[in-house]
């Protein structure tokens, strides 16, 4: 009922950390699903069932191994692999420094490669390293610092 309200009835754009909680808002009626983690080899069926249930079952990227993993494995019927390029600002747990050089050879490769079978929609950071934060101020300076990473790493 919440993801409900938080989406206005619409039941598209919401984000799941595991694929338990992505099958269970599937079966609610959700069709716009992104399983925020990059996609491990071992739960690649498990994404590929649900993508080609949803409308739209969207994944991170965060190395030429994932990308090279998707379009070796590349949905049936017409359908592809919605992929948001995992950026790691300084959370450390999953992600691609938006300052190495890998990053940008990824977004291009990922971009251009094979559209048909791979498509990317955006960059996507997490501010996980503000959980350890004691007040206001500093998890404002931990966002701001993950906006102008971002944004810089777009804009390149």
């Amino acid at each position: 009922e919440g993801a409900e309200l938080a989406t206005g009835g619409t039941r598209r754009g919401i984000v799941v950390s595991t694929l338990a909680e992505a099958r269970f808002f599937a079966a609610g009626g959700f069709d716009d699903i992104l399983y925020a983690f990059p996609v491990p080899r071992w739960r690649l069926a498990e994404c590929s069932a649900l993508a080609q249930r949803l409308q739209e079952f969207q994944v991170l990227l965060d190395s030429a191994q994932g990308l090279e993993l998707l379009l070796q494995n590349p949905l049936p019927g017409g359908k592809r692999w919605l992929v948001w390029l995992k950026l790691d600002c300084g959370n450390g747990r999953a992600g691609i420094r938006p300052t190495d050089p890998e990053a940008l050879a990824l977004a291009r490769a990922t971009a251009v490669g094979s559209p048909e079978l791979v498509t990317l929609v955006g960059v996507y950071a997490h501010c996980g390293n503000t959980y350890g934060c004691r007040d206001i101020p500093a998890i404002q300076a931990i966002a701001r610092d993950t906006t102008a990473a971002v944004l810089e790493f777009v804009t390149a």
